[in-house]
C-alpha cells in the first residue's frame, strides 16, 4: 500500500482517488479547501479527506511528508505552489495541467529534485502525446504530427453544442493563451480558436481549431525533426464562431470571471459523453511517404459500479496509470519526465491505461 495525496476534490479529484482506492494498492488522501466537496466524496476504507489552504507552505509539506506521490487535479494556477510543496516534502509530482507557464515552472523546480516530476499527465497533454511519440517513432523521418482531441456531449442541445464536462478554467485558458506549434520546421506560437478546420469521423462532422497546452512538451521534443506539428481541440462546428464572439466582440477574455459564471450557470454537465482521440503522422519509411492514424473514441462508463463520463475516465485513469508505472519501477523516478517517454504498449497494458483499449468502445457506446 502507498500513500498518495490527491489535490482537489472535484469531478476528476474525486475519480482519481475512487480508482486508486477501488485498486487496493494505494491509501489516499484528498485536499480541498472546501468541506462541501470534501462530503462529497466517497466513503472508503483507503480514503481520507483532509482540509489544506494550498497557500500555506508549511501545512502542505506536513501534508505531503511520508507521502510516495501526490497528485494535483487543482486549477492550473495552484500548480506551481503543489509541485513546490512536493518538492520541499520530497514526494513524487504528478499534474493534470495545460497551462504552457506553468510546466516550464514545473520543469525549473525539478531539475534538483531526487523524486520525479510528471506533469501533464491527463488526457491531453497527457495520454495525446504518449499516442503521437508512438506513432512518430514508426518513421525514417517525419513530415508532420497532427494532434486532435474533444471531450463533446454525445446529444448536444445548445447553440454552443457543448456540456462542461471538466475545468471550467481550464477550458477557458485553452481558449485563451497562446498555442505551440511548430510551422515550417520553426517553433512559433499561433493565437488560439484560429485556424479552424472541418472533418468527418464515423459519419459525424467535427471542427478543430487551435488551443493551448494539448501539445505539452512535444514541442521540444519535435523540434528539428518534423516540419509540422500542431494541436487542436475538436467541437461541433459552430462553436467556435460564437466562442470568438464571446471572447473578443464581448471583451470576455479579460474577464474571465464572468465567462467562467456565465459557463457555470448556462451550460449543464453531463455524464453522457464521449471523449475523441485523433492523431494523423505523416513521414518517410523505405523512401515512401506515408501517413498512420490513431482514431478512438471512447464512451461514459461504469468504473467500480458508478457511471462516470468519458473525461473523467480517460483523465483520471492517464494519471492514475502513469502513478502505476512509476510506483512499478517502469519509470523514471528522479528529475522530469516527459509524457512522451512513456510507451505507449506499457500504457495501454496497464489497469488504468486499459480504459483506453478500443476493444470494449463497441459495448461502452451501446
Amino acid at each position: 500500500m502507498k500513500d498518495i495525496v490527491v489535490i482537489g476534490a472535484g469531478k476528476i479529484g474525486s475519480t482519481i482517488a475512487r480508482m486508486l482506492a477501488h485498486s487496493g494498492d494505494y491509501r489516499v488522501t484528498v485536499a480541498d479547501r472546501s468541506d462541501e466537496q470534501l462530503a462529497a466524496i466517497e466513503r472508503h476504507d483507503a480514503v481520507s479527506t483532509a482540509v489544506v489552504d494550498i497557500a500555506d507552505a508549511a501545512a502542505m509539506k506536513a501534508l505531503l511528508t511520508g507521502k510516495f506521490a501526490v497528485l494535483s487535479a487543482a486549477p492550473y494556477h495552484l500548480t506551481v505552489a503543489i509541485a513546490e510543496a512536493a518538492a520541499a516534502a520530497g514526494v513524487h509530482y504528478l499534474d493534470l495541467t495545460e497551462d504552457v507557464e506553468s510546466t516550464r515552472q514545473v520543469k525549473r523546480i525539478a531539475e534538483n529534485a531526487k523524486t520525479a516530476f510528471i506533469p501533464q499527465c491527463g488526457l491531453a497533454p497527457g495520454f495525446i502525446s504518449i499516442v503521437a511519440n508512438d506513432l512518430a517513432s514508426r518513421f525514417d523521418s517525419l513530415e508532420s504530427v497532427r494532434m486532435r482531441v474533444g471531450a463533446l456531449p454525445q446529444y448536444p442541445s445548445n447553440a454552443l453544442n457543448y456540456n462542461l464536462t471538466w475545468s471550467t478554467d481550464g477550458v477557458i485558458n485553452e481558449y485563451i493563451e497562446p498555442c505551440e506549434a511548430i510551422v515550417e520546421g520553426a517553433l512559433i506560437e499561433v493565437p488560439a480558436l484560429e485556424e479552424r478546420e472541418e472533418f468527418s469521423l464515423d459519419g459525424v462532422t467535427y471542427e478543430a481549431f487551435n488551443t493551448s497546452g494539448g501539445l505539452g512538451t512535444l514541442c521540444e521534443t519535435l523540434k528539428g525533426k518534423v516540419r509540422t506539428l500542431n494541436y487542436r481541440t475538436i467541437r461541433y462546428p459552430g462553436h467556435a464562431a460564437i466562442m470568438k464572439a464571446l471572447l473578443n466582440d464581448l471583451g470576455l477574455r479579460h474577464r474571465r470571471e464572468v465567462l467562467k459564471d456565465i459557463f457555470e450557470n448556462a451550460l449543464p454537465t453531463t455524464t453522457q459523453d464521449v471523449v475523441i482521440i485523433f492523431v494523423t503522422v505523416s513521414g518517410r519509411k523505405g523512401g515512401r511517404l506515408i501517413q498512420e492514424t490513431y482514431a478512438n473514441k471512447v464512451y461514459s462508463a461504469p468504473v467500480a459500479g458508478a457511471l462516470h463520463s468519458a473525461i473523467q475516465i480517460t483523465t483520471a485513469g492517464s494519471i492514475c496509470a502513469v502513478l502505476d508505472m512509476l510506483a512499478d519501477g517502469s519509470l523514471r523516478a528522479e528529475g522530469f519526465v516527459r509524457q512522451e517517454e512513456i510507451a505507449l504498449d506499457a500504457f495501454l497494458a496497464n489497469r488504468f491505461g486499459h480504459y483506453y483499449a478500443q476493444e470494449n468502445h463497441g459495448a461502452r457506446a451501446a
